[in-house]
This record gives structure tokens, sequence and C-alpha cells, in this order.
């Protein structure tokens, strides 16, 4: 009878861990697992001590996480293989991920909590003058690979402009040669230019913007829809209470959250 009593038990623990599983409210251990680029201020990079992750995304999970009674975790990898990640299951979801038609097909998204623009960055010695994104033509242009900033130079390129491209693995290092001018621009988020344009003596100017036309939400495995509800209705409480303008104030120092919510 124990022995009937106990496999009882298991059975019905195991039916419940799958009936939560396919609800989307099984996070392992109490932890929000979260697959992010840590190399892409202000968004999310490592502290001067190689370690420590700040920046936008991390200090807005770690309010998710926190209004959940979750610990956090994240797993640093590279972006081009992030949404993979998603769907098959390696972390409960993905930041700063831009919302687009064919990726809704494929993946769960959260409500928008930051929206975005292109920009094209210059280095403050530049000649160039960039007044409309085709002003790019016959340039030498630096991008992250397999981001919007690609999309958006592809479809220059498919009207006919012609132009070098610079394809990297990392934000950090477009600036970085374009600070060694070995690229004459850079097509980036404006949430990335306004940083490293914005800083005071900063080596870098802003050409041209373009219109605020993305939005950027959490990309999460398709059908975790428990999941991403609840992550939706903290992003509602947050930007209720202030905390998403305080989080903006304290990484860019002005509001880049509250259009996205008119």
């Amino acid at each position: 009878m124990k022995k009937i009593l106990s496999i009882l038990i298991i059975l019905t623990t195991l039916f419940i861990g799958c009936a939560k599983q396919q609800q989307g409210l099984t996070i392992i251990n109490g932890v929000l697992s979260v697959g992010v680029e840590i190399g892409y201020p202000p968004m999310e990079y490592y502290d001067t001590d190689g370690k420590t992750p700040l920046g936008f995304d991390i200090e807005l999970t770690k309010a998710i996480a926190d209004r959940l009674n979750l610990k956090v975790n994240y797993i640093d990898t590279s972006w081009d293989g992030i949404l993979a990640g998603v769907q098959t299951g390696k972390y409960d979801l993905a930041v700063n991920v831009t919302v687009l038609p064919e990726r809704q097909k494929v993946l769960n998204f959260t409500k928008p909590y930051i929206d975005n623009s292109m920009t094209i960055v210059l280095h403050k010695d530049s000649s160039i003058k960039i007044e409309k994104p085709e002003d790019i033509e016959g340039r030498g242009v630096a991008f992250q690979a397999d981001t919007t900033a690609e999309y958006f130079t592809v479809k220059l390129r498919d009207q006919g402009i012609k132009f070098t491209p610079y394809y990297y693995d990392k934000i950090l290092n477009c600036f970085d040669d374009l600070t060694l001018r070995r690229v004459d621009l850079i097509v980036v988020d404006s949430l990335v230019a306004a940083d490293y344009a914005g800083k005071e003596d900063s080596p870098f100017v802003i050409g041209w913007q373009g219109p605020t036309d993305e939005t950027i939400g959490m990309a999460l495995k398709k059908g975790n829809d428990a999941l991403t509800g609840a992550i939706d209705n903290t992003l509602d409480e947050l930007f209720a209470d202030g905390t998403m303008l305080r989080i903006s104030q304290k990484i860019f120092n002005r509001d880049m959250v509250s259009s996205v919510r008119k």
C-alpha cells in the first residue's frame, strides 16, 4: 500500500508539473533564464570586472524577476543564435528583440517596452554629410550582422545604392573601427547611438536619424502564453508606477520609454 501511495504521489506530482509546463508556468528552480548578447551598450554590457552584466535590459529583467518572485540568470550568447536559443528552450526569453511580423510567426512577443529608429553615426571629424540614408553611397558602412541595421542597409542596396558593407559580430567593434577610421560610418539603433554620441567628449556624432518605426520586446518560445502574459502584466505595472522611467533616466539620462505606450 505504501508503495502504491508513493507511486500515486509521484505520478500526481509529474502530472501537475507537466500541466504547468504546458501552460508555460514552469520556471526551473525559481530562476528566470534570459538569453542576452552582453556587448550591446547601453542595453546590455559587462562592468569593468568583465563579469557583472549592466545596462537597461539587465535593470528591467531584474525588476520583472523581482515582481514575479524569481531569481534571474543571464546566458550570454551571440546575437546570430539568440532566437534559436529561445525556440529550443535554452532559456526562457531573449531581450532587446525588434518585433517583426516574420518573427511573430515563430515566437511569442511581450508588449513593447521601448522603441527605436535607425541612425547613422559618423566620426566627429568626418567631412561626410548625411542628410538622407541614400547618402551612404560610396562609403564604407559598418553594422552588426543579423540585426535590423543590416536589413536597413540591404534595402538600400536593393534600391541600387552602392556602398562597401562591413559586417561585425559585435557593435563594439563597429565603433572601434570608426574610431580608427577604418570605416566611414555606422548604421545602428538610435538607442545605441544616443549612448555613444551623447557622452561628453564623444568622438562620434549622429549624422542622420530616421523616424521611430521599430518597437522592441522580449521574445519567448511560441505557445509560452502564460509566461508571456505574466511578463506583460508586470511591464504594465512597471510603466504605471514609474519604474520604467526611473530605469530609463538611470541608463540614458532621459525618457526613452514613455513614447512606446502612447
